[in-house]
């Protein structure tokens, strides 16, 4: 092609016909066939499409040509690629020689809108056979083909069909009669009918004929064609009553300032042009008809009238949708009666947030209405506040609400809030997120009915919807206690009501496993002997048993204890016991190679640490000659099998008797912790025995910092899961960041592997197992109480039944008044808070007051005085004196040291090498920020260590950037 072509397509892709594009490009199969693109910009494209859809990624794509470079003949390869990827109308589109005229457009126009009004009763056609056929008849390319039986095969034929109908209303004119004479072949008449107006399947002109040739009599040929004059009258009636529905919506749209459900292809800037040689169609994508089954609609009605409730339902029930569905009615009600409407949907984990977009309120609310997503520990409030007001649905993490919930001037008032729906809403409770929130919504309803009673004015109040699978009964026995506790969640949700559904479960086979334990245990004596001989050195003498959580909660206790009197020896002591005590714990439930290797590698790190600061106390040297005196002993005895726990080796059973026996799993391990989810997905890989029943796995932990492993971002969490319910890893190995919210779809196998916690999170993990006929297994060693306490589960699983059904059997006036007595015991609670957070604000203590010390030895770092505070959150020292008091390491330097930090560089005390926090950027200038768990704080005569600055009754300055960062460029140039 000239240059002239390619400018000329150059504008008709990116001016003229981008609207339409959007819609018939398939962007994934498109950039199989484009070689003019980098990796980077590929995987640019492919990440939107992933994030925000495939029109927002063909707009990127667009965008990525149009700003260049443009390799010679990358015209053609783009016109080739469209061909070969099936977007065949999109290349007649661009294609002007080829270009449909008008009126042929208007016809296309009117079949897939045919299509999609009826698509209710197209998607129960039998796919696979329509499938086949339309392959035959070349209205599907071989990829498409494949699609539509894999999503038939694993989601069943609806969503086959959906796939189907999506993809052949983007071939070009023509394709309606071509798809008709499939559906005439597969038997479909009835379709036939209802797409055609005609009988059994027969268009009319071939009814009459027919009609001829078999002799039928005069009148019945007359009569056939009146009707058929009236079915043309009927479906011109239809035709022109769907386009004069269109142009209302689109000037509905215009008036919202969103584009409408049909788009038209031709922008204005370029529509007089256009628009005379004749635009190309408008592109509809299919949307899926968005209904409810009976008891859904049951559980939503009080919603739909507008009462604040809980759904409680299991998981996998379709909660979701009918949040969907409740917040579809709400905007469109709201509409009609020419009212604002604002919806928020809060969730309690960033992954929730791109789910709930994407799959559910995206995919039914997106063509009507304006949706945004919001994620992020730190967002603008303000850009928060015009989201808000920009957009019908918000979607984003709690905090980010409550944060500009309590923001006095850039933030939101609840008022704003037309709609609340609340994820997982069980964690409304004391101290979560969620009940902050909720406390401002009851603040508001109790100021309220002093307003009704005074004749003022009351302030708009959100409607309420919580969903959650299980409310639980807070570990409690008692019936009353039950019901006592899932009244106090409603009071807190305000909720008029509990609603539930009597769904039957799906078939499931449960198993609760045990293993006996090992009668020899040679790694773990070693283990036990080193703790006792450093208890000994310590001369601390603990009550509890070595290798519980008891244990560990004991020791960071007498280590704390130890900080405050800098008693050294004691403290480096309980450091080494708790990692010790980490490594019997392990060691029961994966490897001991594992296991030894966690324990090889503080040691190392430590032995680092030391050398940076060419120091070491005699406390010091005898725990590292203890350990190196011992270190072969152990690696030794971590390499004997026939040493290994008994628990490991009935995992291993289980999985490989489940791979071996279906066609097809999909399964789910749940552990405690992520060092051992991480350690079972090296055992799998490692285990050739699992390749040989095609095991693929894959570990999946949280994004928080609490622990000394790395953990997982927000984006590796989705491409995992991506990839699980891909198919792609057929085995996924989780903390408890997995049970909850996460859209884990077709998994048939559940274990629960060495972890027993709340009724909760029993239900919420055996939910997961969606399959019918899915395996519900619990596996633990005996006597270590995981028995009991799935028994214990079980017995307040039917506690908690038994609790909702007495409360939803209570009198109207009786639940009303056990709500508002909570709500009122709340408000209560709250003023007591106030004036105890009022008194400790008296007697809050000047930063002058206060000395830091080193954790790890006697050394005081820095008065108050020197901290400043940034965004509220980060407390930096710039002082000299500090300055000259740490040492600053990069993360190579410090390897695997505290995992859980992100920062390039750290700080860490000079004299001792204890870690003291990483350097920030703040605007360019580089500020270390202080980890307070790395310090001792003394006020006075008293010492005490603290898990958070917020436990602190200080408060410290704001940061001052002017002054350090002109000092910070005079020092540069003064150097220079």
């Amino acid at each position: 092609m000239t240059v002239d072509t390619d400018n000329h397509l150059i504008w008709l892709i990116s001016e003229c016909f981008r609207n339409t594009l959007r819609h018939l490009i398939r962007i994934e199969p498109v950039l199989d066939h484009v070689t003019f693109l980098s990796r980077e910009q590929k995987e640019r494209i492919m990440t939107k499409a992933r994030n925000d859809g495939n029109p927002e990624a063909v707009n990127i794509f667009i965008d990525i040509i149009v700003s260049g470079p443009r390799p010679p003949g990358w015209s053609r390869e783009f016109m080739d690629a469209l061909s070969s990827a099936g977007c065949t109308y999109a290349a007649q589109i661009v294609d002007t020689e080829k270009l449909p005229t008008p009126s042929l457009q208007a016809e296309n126009d009117y079949c897939i809108q045919l299509i999609t009004i009826l698509s209710p009763s197209l998607l129960k056609m039998k796919t696979t056979e329509v499938c086949d056929v339309c392959y035959q008849s070349e209205l599907i390319t071989e990829d498409d083909r494949e699609n539509i039986l894999a999503a038939t095969a694993n989601h069943g034929s609806k969503a086959g069909a959906r796939i189907l109908l999506d993809r052949i209303v983007m071939k070009p004119p023509g394709w309606f009669s071509t798809f008709l004479d499939v559906l005439r072949q597969t038997d479909h008449p009835h379709l036939v009918e209802e797409l055609t107006g005609a009988k059994n399947g027969l268009d009319t002109e071939a009814s009459t004929e027919k009609g001829s040739s078999s002799g039928e009599s005069g009148g019945e040929q007359e009569e056939w064609k009146e009707e058929g004059k009236d079915k043309q009258q009927e479906e011109e009636e239809q035709r022109e009553k769907a386009q004069k529905e269109e142009e209302e919506k689109k000037e509905e749209a215009q008036r919202r300032g969103q584009a409408p459900i049909l788009e038209n292809s031709v922008d204005t800037s370029g529509s007089a042009v256009c628009g005379e040689e004749g635009a190309a169609a408008t592109a509809v994508a299919v949307v899926d008809p968005l209904t409810l089954r009976p008891e859904q609609l049951t559980v939503a009605q009080p919603a739909l009238e507008g009462h604040n409730i809980i759904v409680s339902m299991p998981t996998g029930s379709g909660k979701t949708r009918i949040a969907v569905y409740v917040a579809k009615q709400h905007l469109d009600q709201r509409r009609q009666q020419g009212v604002p409407a604002k919806v928020m949907v809060i969730v309690n984990k960033v992954v929730l947030v791109e789910q709930h977009f994407r799959k559910e309120f995206g995919k039914f609310l997106r063509h009507e209405y304006r949706l945004e997503q919001t994620s992020g520990f730190t967002p603008n409030k303000q850009a928060f506040a015009n989201t808000v007001a920009e957009h019908d649905v918000i979607i984003c993490t709690a905090q980010i609400l409550l944060n500009a919930l309590l923001d006095p001037e850039d933030g939101i008032s609840l008022s704003d809030i037309t709609l609340l729906v609340i994820d997982e809403c069980h964690h409304t409770k004391k101290g979560d997120v969620y009940q902050q929130i909720m406390d401002l919504y009851l603040s508001d309803k109790l100021d309220n009915i002093k307003k009704r009673k005074a004749g003022q004015d009351e302030k708009p109040l959100p409607q309420i919807l919580g969903l959650t699978a299980s409310v639980g009964v807070g570990k409690t026995s008692k019936q009353n206690k039950a019901q006592e506790h899932i009244l106090r969640i409603c009071a807190s949700l305000d909720a008029s009501a509990l609603m539930t559904a009597p769904l039957g479960e799906n078939s499931r086979n449960e198993q609760l496993l045990m293993a006996k334990r090992r009668t020899q245990d040679p790694f773990g004596d070693v283990l036990r002997s080193l703790m006792t001989r450093i208890q000994e050195h310590a001369q601390l003498s603990p009550t509890v048993a070595m290798g519980t959580q008891r244990y560990e909660q004991w020791v960071v206790e007498e280590e704390k204890r130890a900080a405050c009197k800098d008693d050294q020896r004691r403290r480096v002591c309980a450091e080494h016991l708790r990692q010790y005590n980490e490594a019997v714990i392990q060691s029961n439930s994966i490897r001991m190679c594992d296991a030894y290797r966690l324990l090889l590698s503080f040691y190392r790190q430590e032995d680092r640490k030391k050398q940076d600061i060419m120091l070491q106390t005699d406390t010091d040297k005898f725990l590292f000659k203890l350990f190196n005196d011992n270190v072969r002993k152990l690696e030794e005895l971590s390499k004997k099998p026939e040493c290994e726990n008994n628990v490991l080796s009935m995992l291993r059973t289980t999985i490989l008797k489940m791979f071996s026996e279906q066609d097809e799993v999909r399964g789910i391990i749940f552990t405690e912790t992520r060092l051992s989810a991480k350690a079972l997905h090296s055992w799998v890989q490692e285990n050739g025995k699992f390749d040989d029943v095609n095991v693929r796995s894959s570990y999946l932990i949280g994004a928080g910092d609490q622990s000394a492993v790395k953990p997982m971002t927000a984006s590796e969490q989705r491409d995992v899961l991506r990839k699980f319910n891909s198919g792609e890893i057929n085995l996924l190995i989780a903390t408890t960041v997995a049970e909850e919210g996460l859209d884990i779809e077709r998994c048939n196998v559940v274990i629960r592997y060495c972890l027993v916690t709340s009724e909760i999170a029993m239900i919420q993990a055996r939910g997961r197992g969606r399959a019918e006929g899915s395996s519900y297994i619990v596996i633990g060693v005996e006597g270590s109480g995981v028995a009991e306490r799935e028994w214990l589960n079980k017995q307040r699983e039917d506690l908690m039944k038994r609790a909702i059904g007495a409360i939803q059997q209570m009198s109207k006036e009786t639940y009303n008044r056990q709500v508002m007595s909570h709500q009122m015991e709340g408000r209560l609670e709250k003023k007591v808070r106030r004036k105890r957070s009022e008194a400790r604000g008296r007697r809050r203590v000047e930063p002058s007051a206060l000395k830091f010390r080193c954790r790890g030895c006697k050394v005081v770092v820095c008065g108050g005085e020197d901290i400043e505070v940034i965004e509220d959150a980060h407390h930096v020292n710039l002082s000299a004196g500090f300055r000259a008091k740490f040492k600053e390491n990069t993360k190579s330097s410090r390897s695997g040291m505290n995992a859980h930090c992100e920062a390039e560089k750290y700080i860490s005390c000079q004299g001792c090498g204890q870690f003291w926090g990483p350097v920030m950027n703040h605007r360019q200038l580089p500020c270390p920020c202080l980890n307070i768990r790395g310090f001792v704080v003394l006020h006075g005569d008293t010492e005490g260590t603290f898990e958070s600055w917020n436990n602190l009754n200080v408060d410290f300055p704001d940061f001052d950037f002017y002054s350090h960062a002109s000092q910070f460029v005079f020092e540069d140039e003064e150097d220079t």
